[in-house]
């Protein structure tokens, strides 16, 4: 299994076009194979600041969806008019530990 951590940082008057865009990607991502999940939390210290968790089957799952044509414009747009900055990190998850019920 594969995590995505996607940090990103963007003035507040940006802040709805990002989430209109991830909303508007995410009907593709419950179809992409190897798609497990995705939350996205606020940081409660920096004010724009956003941090978006998904998982993934495998690795070649992941590469999939980081060559899907929607993705790609969404990314193209942030970098252009929305995002101050980002960053991305992929860790592949050697070990899960679960307790109780959410």
């Amino acid at each position: 299994m594969f995590a995505v951590i996607f940090e990103v940082s963007m003035p507040e008057d940006k802040q709805s076009r990002y989430l209109d865009i991830a909303a508007g990607l995410r009907p593709l991502l419950n179809d992409a194979d190897g798609f497990i999940s995705i939350e996205r939390f606020a940081s409660l210290s920096t004010p724009g600041k956003l941090l978006s968790l998904s998982l993934w089957e495998d690795e070649a799952s992941l590469l999939k969806w980081k060559q899907n044509l929607q993705h790609r414009q969404a990314q193209e747009e942030g970098k252009a008019d929305i995002f101050s900055f980002y960053r991305i990190r992929i860790a592949e998850i050697s070990r899960e530990y679960e307790f109780g019920q959410e």
